[in-house]
């Protein structure tokens, strides 16, 4: 059946190529084709100014070297010339230029002279095309042959929850202290690196950012990025009964209060939902006032993960009994 339908396809297609108008459609398709290589040629042999991101890499550097600074991962190159001599830069990645450490490096200095970068950078394209700008446009990088001194990290950070969720513990790094490097001893003063800050808010789940270290001036923080996780959980809704108590009560006295016992409501993290705390509403004996009949209500230590706090009611009846002395 598919091969009956291939065939009727295959002759409808070889009359319509054998018809006049179909000749002159294949004629038409010829001249475009045509039209479109002159295009392409001329196109190619016009004179433009292009710009490349021409990937660097420093080989065979030493272990015990670390370098004071950062190496650029590469050169933005602004070039000049005909889009032939450039078609090899177009398709697909941009060939990587190397430099030998021991040609660079002396007297714990790297250095490359804007006219170094600048003859590289004509090998790297050829003679033929021009050398317009670059950056950067010179090098110069200290380096370290001792080893480093470990000191703590400090998170700096202004973060904020959405109003229906809480910050449920310390935010943390992924590692609590870093390596630093100096071309001489690093400082004894130097002990804490802190991080740049991060302001963020209306979190409503934990999250991970990554941050950089804030750089100190002359030396260099490994790692110089962090992980930072900001734990983060939604606050429920809780209600519970608590009993009211009165202090100050004269021995002599007894005191009852209707309700014995108040509605207290709160907002809590999900994970400390079924985790109960002490809570106790009090009333004060000594603020009884001559034609009142209730007694305003306080409440005991609220634990720091209890948010917008309230109960019912906020006063109380009372009675107070008398007592009988014991007879000795």
């Amino acid at each position: 059946m598919l091969k009956e339908k291939a065939n009727e396809i295959a002759r409808s297609l070889d009359r319509a190529v054998k018809s006049r108008r179909g000749r002159d459609v294949l004629l038409y398709l010829l001249f475009v084709a045509v039209a479109f290589v002159f295009w392409l040629l001329l196109s190619l042999d016009t004179e433009v100014q292009r710009d490349f991101e021409v990937p660097v890499e420093m080989q065979d550097v030493p272990d015990s070297i670390t370098v004071i600074g950062k190496f650029p991962t590469d050169f933005s190159v602004s070039v000049r010339g005909k889009d032939s001599q450039l078609l090899r830069f177009f398709w697909g990645k941009m060939p990587v230029m190397k430099f030998k450490w021991d040609e660079q490096s002396e007297e714990n200095v790297i250095y490359m002279s804007r006219a170094k970068i600048d003859a590289r950078l004509r090998d790297y394209f050829g003679n033929a095309i021009q050398i317009m700008s670059f950056k950067p446009d010179s090098i110069k990088l200290n380096y370290s042959t001792l080893p480093g001194k470990r000191v703590a990290l400090s998170i700096d950070a202004d973060i904020h929850p959405h109003p229906q969720y809480i910050i449920s513990g310390p935010m943390t790094a992924n590692i609590d202290s870093v390596n630093v490097y100096a071309v001489g001893d690093v400082p004894h003063s130097l002990t804490r690196v802190v991080t740049e800050p991060v302001v963020k808010s209306g979190l409503k789940d934990t999250t991970r950012y990554e941050v950089r270290i804030k750089p100190v001036n002359g030396m260099r923080v490994i790692p110089d990025r962090v992980i930072v996780t900001v734990p983060v959980e939604p606050l429920i809704s809780r209600k519970q009964l608590i009993p009211v108590e009165v202090i100050n009560v004269p021995d002599d006295k007894n005191i009852i209060t209707f309700p014995s016992k108040v509605e207290i409501s709160y907002l809590v993290p999900m994970s400390d939902y079924n985790n109960d705390y002490p809570l106790k509403a009090y009333a004060d004996f000594r603020s009884i006032k001559p034609g009142r009949n209730k007694l305003g209500l306080s409440l005991s230590v609220i634990p720091d993960l209890y948010r917008n706090v309230s109960f019912s009611p906020d006063s109380v009846e009372y009675i107070i009994e008398q007592l009988v002395a014991n007879p000795q």
